[in-house]
């Protein structure tokens, strides 16, 4: 019989597992589109999510099977599905995990409950972005894959064409396990102990930081992807687990977003350190960041790194076919040698978090050469928060180094190095003033020009404004006038057509969490417009088309997640300010 699949994956069917070193995503037919072994961002095995013809998958061949439902157990990385089969409602239960712990090998486990009826496992792989044809052979007890990978299983596996196929027969339960090193006979006594450490090793660490309040199972799930893309050795937050996931659909704005950016650092460490806990994995994060951000040629540190903390490969292009056509398909990212201003200005934003919170001065030497670089460079031109290709007076930028220069002067010791400090950031707030209004007296995205960008909503959240003072006012009816639909928000870009992507998503939650100053109601509709997003487990994308209501972009993204924390958080703060008990 020959290997079947089911219908092209969707972005917004997608589910993430991970064992904080590589990640994979399955849709809700339990098919594994998306598997890059051993390290987020290695080639991957997988990869039908972009290619649906030569990408490979692990399927699972269930005649007449619809989803029925799916969950994460508890707050970690196993997620339990369930096929229907047939008029009489049996299931098949699945329960997919990579394990995660010291002691645990690397790889990617299935079990499967008493099937209702007999199927098929189906492995297609295809190694390197399916630039090299696949070798099986049986090795031991196992199937051997492209030399590098083995396949064990309950029942015998069989090479079937160019797939691995197992067959369960009716009333069996099942597992199998795809592993990154060669093992010795497995059972169900050792897959049933690594499911079991695996659990109690989520369970410890979920306890690092809690939330209870509005909007908690959004919360719980946000955590849950941060902690699911953060790398178990570094505590490197990555931005998402996938690469060219279109921003549109057919578009050409496909980026590989497997590496950690200093942009983000602000929002993740704010994140992971206000939503209750100890506010060790927010600590965590910026200790990664000051250990690897060493300079780069004339900047002080690159905008972003790998999850060891090196230099990302240069951007190069694939054969695949894309994520519905939409190419061209990248590895690695064009941005990596960018000066980005806001990167610096957000590192700051982290250390001050974490020096309020802890009452330290942590890693001072590294934070110390960052500021004095946004002192020194303030001016300058650079390429913008949004990556852009040609540099610019981009405005969030200055902003964001004068309320991060003011923020971590607080924390200098020494008298004159603040005050130059607070000079910087005082010169930059002038000219701010004076360069960085439209002519409708709203803060433009590049000074001098008219155009006004979302990441305005974040300047009174940052500190640099009230929230109802005329430029804020301004520039707030500029992006409801321009930018928005049903609740949900478009960014705007120097260089390119806003419709050329959707709608960004964690720029919408700006948008929330600047409303949240004003009007919490407001906040409260347009965080109910993104999680309309989120799908049965709570994993937003990077963005969304309101006219199609599709998610677009990578998925699931920590920036975006990130914001969400952010915004319920200060929410919470508001709503308990107005109604207090």
């Amino acid at each position: 019989m020959t290997p079947t699949q089911g219908p092209p994956p969707r972005i917004q069917d997608l589910g993430l597992l991970s064992n904080r070193r590589s990640a994979a995503l399955v849709t809700s037919l339990a098919e594994v589109v998306w598997y890059c072994p051993g390290r987020f961002d290695a080639p991957s095995l997988l990869a039908r999510l972009l290619d649906d013809e030569r990408g490979g998958s692990w399927a699972v061949d269930l005649p007449g099977a619809a989803p029925a439902g799916r969950r994460y157990l508890g707050d970690g990385g196993h997620l339990e599905s369930m096929l229907q089969t047939g008029e009489n409602g049996e299931a098949l239960t699945i329960t997919d995990f990579m394990p995660f712990g010291e002691g645990l090998p690397c790889g990617l486990c299935r079990v499967f409950s008493l099937a209702p009826q007999a199927y098929r496992l189906v492995l297609k792989a295809a190694p390197d972005y399916a630039r090299r044809a696949v070798t099986l052979s049986h090795d031991g007890a196992g199937m051997q894959i492209d030399g590098q990978h083995w396949l064990y299983a309950s029942h015998p596996p069989e090479v079937v064409g160019d797939s691995v196929v197992i067959q369960v027969p009716v009333g069996e339960a099942a597992w199998a396990f795809l592993s990154d090193e060669r093992l010795e006979q497995l059972d169900w006594e050792t897959v049933t102990r690594w499911r079991e450490a695996s659990l109690l090793n989520w369970q410890t660490l979920t306890v690092h930081a809690t939330y209870h309040g509005p909007y908690e199972e959004a919360v719980r799930a946000s955590l849950r992807a941060l902690r699911l893309l953060t790398d178990h050795v570094g505590h490197a937050t990555i931005a998402a687990p996938t690469t060219s996931l279109p921003e549109v659909l057919g578009g050409e704005k496909n980026w590989d977003y497997r590496y950690v950016w200093l942009r983000d650092a602000g929002m993740v460490v704010s994140a992971l350190t206000r939503a209750g806990g100890d506010g060790s994995e927010g600590r965590a994060f910026l200790e990664f960041i000051c250990a690897w951000a060493k300079p780069q040629g004339d900047l002080p540190a690159p905008p972003f790194l790998t999850v060891d903390g090196g230099r990302p490969p240069e951007e190069t292009e694939l054969e695949l076919a894309g994520y519905g056509g939409s190419r061209p398909v990248r590895i690695g990212n064009g941005a990596r040698g960018q000066l980005q201003l806001d990167a610096y200005g957000n590192v700051l934003l982290a250390a001050k978090l974490i020096y309020e919170r802890f009452g330290t001065r942590e890693h001072w030497g590294i934070i110390e050469r960052l500021a004095e670089f946004l002192c020194e460079h303030w001016q300058d031109d650079d390429y913008g928060i949004w990556e852009e290709r040609r540099k610019q007076p981009y405005v969030a930028g200055k902003v964001l180094t004068a309320v991060a220069l003011e923020y971590i002067a607080e924390h200098s010791e020494e008298p004159q190095q603040a005050a130059r400090w607070r000079a910087a950031a005082g010169a930059a707030r002038k000219w701010v003033g004076a360069h960085a209004l439209n002519s409708e007296g709203a803060y433009a995205y590049v000074a001098g020009e008219e155009g006004v960008d979302l990441t305005a909503a974040l300047y009174p959240v940052w500190g640099f404004c009230a929230p109802d003072s005329p430029e804020m006012l301004a520039t707030m009816a500029a992006l409801e006038r321009d930018h928005c639909q049903d609740h949900l928000y478009w960014r705007f870009l120097a260089d390119n057509d806003p419709c050329q992507e959707g709608a960004f998503l964690a720029g919408t939650l700006w948008v929330a969490q600047y409303w949240v100053m004003r009007d919490p109601a407001r906040a409260r509709a347009i965080l109910d417009a993104v999680l309309a997003y989120a799908g049965d487990l709570g994993q937003l994308p990077e963005m969304a088309d309101p006219r199609t209501h599709e998610a677009l972009g990578n998925v699931p993204q920590t920036f975006v997640h990130a914001a969400l924390v952010g915004v319920v958080v200060d929410l919470a703060e508001a709503e308990r300010a107005q109604h207090p008990t």
